[in-house]
């Protein structure tokens, strides 16, 4: 049977979009029509029955442009004066496209402390569950303004695998600016082939991971190799796909040929606390 085909089936779904697909390339500002369709697909997606999570960068992008600030800045609190700003008004946002299709949208902002913390670990667990039992669509972010370099996750890559690993999710989709795995970067190399299937994450997938050549986000394809291996881990099938057009997510659902599939290998011996000292 091709893999794919059983991607109809997921349940619980997580969705995270960078900072660069949320926003205009010429202005920084954000980029409404793609919201708002993100927005409706989602909601379809709740509306079908299943429990979607969104993982939303672009506080700090909006946040930097609201105050006047060319450029991403460098300094840990200008960044957190940012993101102070931009969260509150991407979520004033997301609010009023939800309502227009009467779904209920809710902030969580999580650090690495909460997941370290096995007291705060499930009382996010729980309050996931709550809120997907209510038919809610949680939107997560980095706590960026209170985050510091120790206890940071660092992007939404790995932010959005360890919450598919939390609430115990069974596809975990990363929207990015390529259309997926490459054998090297097709942006430099025209002979760079792109890998529809990874069945098994081995050391020489992980050297394909290139850095991110976005002015607006933190992760490159390395964070999202990364991500994958939390988690396939956990049990996750993860995709990698283009957010040009966000319609993407209802092929990816209807199993079209789109983005790069890693399957789930369950392990046993996975801990997310484990996981998240190592790192």
């Amino acid at each position: 049977m091709d893999k794919r085909s059983l991607l109809k089936d997921k349940k619980r779904i997580v969705v995270k979009i960078g900072s660069s697909s949320l926003t205009h390339e010429a202005t920084g500002n954000l980029n409404l029509a793609k919201m708002e369709k993100l927005v409706r697909v989602l909601t379809d997606l709740k509306n079908q029955g299943k429990d979607v999570v969104l993982v939303s960068s672009g506080a700090i992008a909006v946040g930097r442009k609201t105050l006047g600030l060319n450029t991403r800045p460098a300094e840990k609190s200008v960044k957190q004066a940012c993101a102070a700003v931009g969260q509150a008004k991407l979520m004033m946002v997301y609010e009023k496209l939800f309502a227009e299709y009467n779904q209920i949208p809710a902030q969580v902002l999580l650090t690495k402390y909460t997941m370290l913390d096995p007291v705060s670990r499930r009382n996010a667990e729980n309050t996931f569950d709550e809120l997907l039992k209510l038919g809610v669509i949680p939107i997560v972010n980095e706590n960026d303004t209170v985050a510091t370099d120790e206890i940071e996750f660092g992007d939404n890559d790995t932010l959005s695998a360890i919450v598919a690993a939390l609430i115990h999710a069974d596809l975990l989709i990363l929207l990015s600016d390529i259309d997926g795995l490459y054998t090297d970067d097709p942006h430099k190399n025209p002979d760079a082939k792109f890998i529809e299937l990874v069945e098994e994450i081995d050391e020489n997938l992980a050297r394909m991971g290139k850095g991110s050549a976005s002015d607006v986000g933190t992760g490159g394809m390395a964070t999202k190799i990364s991500a994958a291996r939390v988690a396939t881990d956990a049990g996750a099938d993860m995709m990698i796909a283009n957010a040009e057009n966000v319609g993407i997510i209802e092929e990816i659902i209807k199993g079209e040929p789109v983005g790069t599939l890693f399957l789930a290998h369950k392990n046993i011996n996975f801990s997310l606390l484990d996981y998240l000292q190592e790192s």
